[in-house]
């Protein structure tokens, strides 16, 4: 799945959209995607101009970017139907290794329970084969519009 489908499941947009590409998918099991990360992002001016290095809360973030297109795609829905997921929790989260401008983040999901509203994951983030980021993520959906 490529950008242009991801944006039919995520309402992010440049600069915030923090999922490239979907690599696998298994309905109601997991999702795989790519975040490419370079040094023309805007976080970088600040985070850290001598030193860049790719802010943990953002990997967090597209790890719970990734979990709202497993949950779309697990339901059959996209954004026109009127849904979209929020992060509503973070649980165990641990950073192992700094990412850094060149790197390609692995962001793996699994549902760990998916009910009516809502679901709870386990997020992996890896560069290469080294884990950089673990966390439990809560995914909470409401109508809009």
């Amino acid at each position: 799945m490529d950008v242009t489908e991801i944006q039919k499941y995520l309402p992010h947009r440049y600069p915030f959209l923090l999922v490239d590409r979907v690599i696998e998918f298994e309905e109601n099991k997991k999702i795989v995607c790519i975040k490419n990360v370079t040094i023309n992002e805007p976080q970088f001016t600040g985070h850290f101009p001598n030193a860049p290095v790719f802010p943990g809360v953002m990997i967090v973030e597209a790890l719970a970017q990734a979990s709202g297109i497993l949950a779309f795609k697990s339901r059959n829905r996209t954004l026109d139907d009127g849904y979209i997921y929020y992060l509503a929790g973070t649980d165990k989260t641990k950073f192992k290794r700094s990412v850094v401008p060149g790197d390609q983040i692995r962001l793996e999901v699994e549902i760990l329970n998916l009910r009516k509203h809502w679901m709870k994951a386990s997020g992996k983030a890896y560069v290469d084969d080294q884990l950089v980021c673990s966390s439990l993520l809560t995914c909470a959906e409401q109508q809009v519009g």
